[in-house]
């Protein structure tokens, strides 16, 4: 699929993904976790073999294949589904980052599985993510992951191996001569962006487009986020709004797959916060049982945007990584209900505990799920002062 120095290319891309998410830099003996799905092995033995020369520990550990995930969620029974093994706690709050490279052999094998089942085992593992939340938040852990091909993704993409191989060469700019140089210039346009949002007191952000009209707010201390290093590829910035204030309908016009499900069309009814009514032309009754995963599974826990001058991404994709970064002609948004992003915070990370982010509006849940669209539309800011201002049309952000 990649030849070696594209295998190697990515490797490094993915090292200055995880060396950018984190805020202290990596020393040699920290720990890092490489997940990897089978196919993606190749990549994996790039990977370890650079964290080798970085004086890192790599911890390489194979996620369950297609097979093993139909046994588990389809045979395992309520004690199984919820069991955590002795040591995990203490494994996971010894780590210094995560890699993870992702290759599906099937994109529908759990089809037929029950989706609660999914998302019971899901929430009792949950906690794992907590702990390498409060330890990115302290400098200690950082985290990227990226897609690596496979035939199931392509077919679901309906591209073929060579197409589909592309977008990724492109997107990734394995093409370059030095990836992480262009990587470095882009992360340098989205901070122009960032700071340009950040500097905005906005009330409320209004989405707009031919079947979405969405109120979005902010919601106090919170910051603009994007080209962090977490995602290969990342071009969108974003923040995680204070739920509370989501209002009116949102529209995702691009498909997604998830948990072996086929979703198109998904359209979303907010009051008060809530998403009160869910629809959708294909796999209505999965988004339905998604949203009732837990108590903030029909809230938003973030709202994105990316401009269509940074990304290369023109297809769709059939993963969400890539997905929620489409260029295209309009570039696109995206809201993903479910969990928040606690590093929006724009205050002292530490002090951001559980009670804090409920104070503010920041959405707690075992789900986190983006929901695309790509129509042409117009975001507009209403400033705390009463002014409104366009900050993003046709694709891209109204910055000087």
């Amino acid at each position: 699929m990649f030849t070696k120095d594209e295998l190697k290319k990515y490797a490094e891309t993915l090292w200055w993904g995880l060396s950018t998410a984190r805020t202290k830099p990596y020393q040699p003996g920290d720990f890092v976790l490489l997940r990897f799905d089978p196919d993606a092995l190749p990549l994996a033995e790039a990977m370890f073999d650079l964290l080798m020369d970085k004086g890192i520990n790599p911890i390489p550990r194979q996620n369950l294949s297609a097979p093993m995930e139909v046994s588990f969620y389809g045979k395992g029974n309520d004690d199984q589904l919820t069991a955590v093994a002795s040591g995990d706690r203490e494994f996971v709050g010894g780590l210094n980052g995560l890699i993870s490279l992702i290759a599906p052999a099937s994109l529908t094998h759990l089809q037929n599985i029950d989706s609660k089942r999914i998302g019971q085992a899901a929430v009792a593992r949950k906690f794992m993510r907590d702990i390498m939340e409060k330890r990115e938040q302290s400098g200690d852990f950082g985290w990227t992951l990226c897609i690596y091909p496979t035939p199931a993704l392509a077919e679901a993409a309906k591209l073929s191996m060579a197409d589909f191989k592309a977008q990724v060469v492109k997107a990734c700019y394995l093409d370059d001569g030095n990836p992480p140089a262009r990587w470095n210039e882009i992360f340098a346009e989205a901070e122009k962006v960032k700071a340009w949002l950040n500097a905005l007191s906005i009330e409320h952000l209004r989405i707009q487009s031919k079947d979405t009209d969405l109120i979005v707010v902010p919601g106090e201390q919170r910051r603009w986020l994007g080209v962090s290093g977490h995602n290969i590829p990342s071009f969108e910035i974003f923040l995680s709004p204070d739920w509370r204030g989501t209002e009116g309908v949102y529209y995702a016009d691009q498909p997604s797959f998830r948990s072996g499900n086929f979703v198109e069309g998904v359209r979303l009814t907010f009051e008060k916060g809530v998403a009160v009514k869910t629809e959708a032309k294909t796999g209505g009754d999965f988004v339905a049982k998604q949203l009732t995963l837990d108590e903030g599974a029909n809230r938003l826990g973030e709202f994105s945007l990316t401009d269509r001058r940074f990304s290369k991404i023109n297809a769709f994709m059939a993963n969400t990584l890539f997905d929620e970064n489409f260029g295209g002609p309009q570039g696109n948004c995206h809201v993903a209900v479910g969990a928040s992003y606690a590093d929006t915070f724009s205050g002292d990370q530490s002090t951001l505990d559980e009670a804090r982010k409920k104070e503010l509006g920041f959405n707690d849940s075992a789900l986190h799920w983006d929901l695309v669209n790509t129509q042409q539309k117009t975001v507009t800011a209403t400033l705390k002062g009463g002014e409104e201002l366009v900050i993003y049309a046709d694709g891209e952000f109204r910055y000087e």
